[in-house]
């Protein structure tokens, strides 16, 4: 069967993700997402794209790289992050991106601390899930609490994560603008056609922005790369668990042939040990009843039967 070419690009691919959001001309499709993210806790007008490289504050200090760095018409910085697979210490991961532009913040050299910081917010999207989240809860608002009172202790940092294999809502179920964007990152690479819930103008921008057809030859050619390299990646780490898999298997038959032999020897030494001193209770009621002593009381003696005794 001949499978049908994508209409759309995946945007969960590094090239979808930065081509569709990293457009100094179409930053507004990154104002609007982020806009219905934030669900009024502020308002975006206007974004500047910043590095997404940055170095330490020495030449032995580790570089972090965003995939985008922002800033906000009001100073706040935004890192916008797209994670396909679980990593190990995502979250120090997390915590250690807005630590490092909470030092960058601070003038060089400064000894006091008369400093007002600016906000950061962290936006993850994840195409897995938290191990320890609620199995419904796919966006995770995060901040420093006062753990007695649940109220917000500090409101210039943020953690904002979605889990994208939690929203599970249909076409026919979205209602909001942020349902919809939910929708289309997780589906579009599958997508045929122009849904009738995506008519309203950010969103026919979206998907023409993310219209394979509209690349040009090197953004088409930048486009397969990336997603060759993508599969590959992905061919790879299934490889390895069906290999981990599979050398596990053979570990655990291996370990229960060796559990097994090592339980039949336990076995036949007890069974051995008990017949050889069956077979020397036997012979000393053999003596014993060649010397006349009672029958109970050579059961008594040796813990053999009276039936067995007396067959002697």
């Amino acid at each position: 069967m001949i499978q049908s070419t994508p209409r759309f690009i995946d945007p969960l691919s590094d090239f979808g993700f930065k081509h569709i959001f990293g457009s100094e001309s179409n930053k507004d499709v990154l104002i609007n997402f982020l806009n219905q993210l934030l669900d009024g806790q502020k308002e975006i007008k206007d974004l500047t794209y910043g590095p997404t490289e940055h170095a330490g504050d020495n030449k032995d200090a580790k570089k972090v790289f965003f995939d985008f760095l922002c800033t906000g018409n009001n100073g706040e910085q935004f890192i916008i992050e797209m994670q396909k697979a679980e990593q190990k210490n995502f979250r120090d991961r997390a915590v250690f991106y807005t630590s490092r532009l909470i030092n960058e913040q601070l003038p060089k050299g400064s000894s006091h601390w008369n400093i007002e910081l600016k906000e950061i917010f962290l936006v993850a999207i994840l195409d897995f899930n938290f191990k320890d989240s609620p199995p419904s809860q796919y966006l995770h608002n995060v901040a420093l609490t006062n753990t007695y009172t649940g109220e917000i202790f500090y409101h210039k940092l943020n953690y904002k994560f979605l889990e994208l294999p939690k929203f599970v809502k249909t076409e026919a179920e979205l209602e909001t603008d942020l349902d919809r964007w939910l929708f289309l990152l997780k589906h579009m690479s599958n997508l045929e056609s122009d849904p009738t819930a995506f008519n309203k103008g950010i969103f026919q921008k979206v998907l023409k922005i993310a219209e394979i057809t509209n690349l040009t030859k090197e953004e088409k050619e930048m486009y397969d790369s990336n997603l060759k390299a993508q599969w590959d990646y992905e061919n790879s780490i299934a490889y390895a668990k069906e290999r981990a898999a599979e050398e596990g298997l053979k570990e655990g038959i291996e370990k229960g042939i060796e559990q097994g032999i090592e339980q039949g020897i336990e076995q036949g030494i007890e069974q051995g040990i008990e017949q050889g001193r069956h077979k020397k209770a036997k012979e000393i009621a053999t003596q014993m009843k060649q010397e006349k002593m009672p029958i109970d009381m050579i059961a008594r003696l040796t813990q053999l039967s009276t039936v067995e005794i007396e067959s002697l």
